[in-house]
């Protein structure tokens, strides 16, 4: 049961709502099971258009259960939110399915994340409620990349959290990086594929 004191805004005005609604599943996926076509998960580019959403949204993943999409006060370049793509305020409110479909998009995701990056270390942080450092109240994981060099950050103690001082992702900046994480997500998935398939010796 949703606590009211967890809600900032209602659902209908969620900003993770508003970026699945603007990015659906074609109803061409079959999606019997998180195995099924999950190339067509990845937006092409003419379904990639940020300004489907204002701020402008820059989407890795439109998946059945799941959506991925650059964070727009990123901590570092590359910064992935990886969300329900149904409004659920905390994991405790997650169902069987959607946690199974989070639970295989995550390492892709991550491993996504450190190719177009180069960065091999990162955080995976996912906050519950508003003492939990939880902004927006709509279920969240953040894959941060660590590079070597952080950038300059006030509040040390937080920015495991996604605290501290943030810049606005740029919007080239964004598409560029959006684009080319969907490329590497479409190779990682064939690679998948191909060992999926493979003959058993």
């Amino acid at each position: 049961m949703v606590n009211e004191l967890d809600l900032h805004y209602p659902p209908d005005t969620c900003p993770f709502c508003n970026i699945a609604a603007a990015f659906p599943v074609p109803s061409r996926r079959l999606w019997t099971s998180p195995f099924v076509d999950v190339a067509d998960a990845v937006p092409i580019e003419r379904e990639s258009d940020p300004e489907k959403t204002s701020p402008s949204s820059f989407v890795v993943l439109a998946a059945k259960d799941v959506v991925a999409f650059l964070d727009i006060l990123p901590m570092t370049k590359g910064h992935l939110l990886v969300a329900t793509r149904e409004h659920r305020v905390k994991v405790s409110d997650v169902e069987a399915e959607e946690s199974r479909d989070m639970g295989f998009w995550l390492p892709i995701l991550a491993r996504v994340v450190s190719q177009v990056t180069g960065v091999t270390d990162y955080n995976i942080v996912q906050n519950n409620g508003a003492r939990a450092a939880q902004v927006v109240p709509h279920v969240h994981f953040h894959i941060i990349p660590r590079p070597e060099t952080m950038p300059q950050i006030q509040n040390k103690s937080w920015t495991m959290f996604g605290r501290g001082q943030r810049d606005e992702l740029d919007d080239e900046d964004g598409a560029s990086i959006a684009k080319e994480m969907r490329q590497m997500l479409r190779s990682e998935l064939s690679i998948m594929d191909r060992r999926a398939n493979a003959p058993k010796l």
